[in-house]
């Protein structure tokens, strides 16, 4: 159950780092309470994971999938660039969150 919440706890870390770019620097109320919401439901889902999984496992983790989703989002919804040596330093973030889960 770890995992999960360990998988949880990153996608809702894409969701409010996603949500930052939406609040404006916090002047616009909705996004702002959406990504306060994500960042909460984030930290607890991390604590729950954090009871079992090794912490530099959980967090690398936790890190990894947030830098990774953002990333790509930030591809898709806001234009940031995808070129091959930001496409493969991502690639790597994602071969070293495999590797932590695999040698856990």
């Amino acid at each position: 159950m770890a995992w999960v919440y360990l998988l949880v706890a990153g996608l809702f870390e894409i969701a409010w780092a996603i949500g930052l770019k939406y609040t404006e620097g916090w002047s616009r109320l909705w996004p702002s309470v959406g990504t306060l919401a994500a960042m909460v439901v984030s930290f607890w889902c991390l604590s729950q994971a954090l009871k079992t999984i090794p912490i530099g496992t959980g967090y690398a983790i936790w890190t990894g999938i947030g830098a990774v989703g953002a990333a790509a989002l930030g591809i898709l919804l806001f234009g940031d660039s995808a070129n091959w040596p930001r496409l493969l330093c991502i690639g790597l973030i994602v071969s070293g969150v495999i590797g932590l889960k695999v040698v856990s």
